[in-house]
């Protein structure tokens, strides 16, 4: 029904920028909540970002003011801007988006993008 797919990984040296994005496709009605999680080796998966349909925005102490979050409405998108990039900061990043999937029930459920890789080394 609802696919989401991340781009924009790759590998960077530290102190360096990449943006990542993710475009929702498939059938669905709207889109809550939009926001980015990380998962390092041999780590938990973690909380980056978040952002309301409406914009409103959350972060993980460890990203704030380095990373920024932002939403296209009319693309179905999110993205996420990160500058000065840290070796720590490397992680299979995932997309998530809380989907409206039935005209019946306004409430969200959650969908999951495939990861890209983010590798911040000299």
């Amino acid at each position: 029904q609802v696919q989401l797919v991340e781009s924009g990984g790759g590998l960077v040296q530290p102190g360096g920028s990449l943006r990542l994005a993710c475009a929702a496709s498939g059938s669905f009605f709207s889109i809550k909540a939009m926001g980015w999680y990380r998962q390092a080796p041999g780590k938990e998966r973690e909380l980056v970002a978040t952002i309301t349909s409406g914009g409103s925005t959350n972060y993980a102490d460890s990203v704030k003011g380095r990373f920024t979050i932002s939403r296209d409405n009319a693309k179905n998108t999110v993205y996420l801007q990160m500058n000065g990039l840290k070796p720590e900061d490397t992680a299979v990043y995932y997309c998530n988006a809380d989907v409206v999937t039935s005209r019946w029930y306004d409430g969200g459920r959650p969908y999951w993008g495939q990861g890209t890789q983010v590798t911040v080394s000299s």
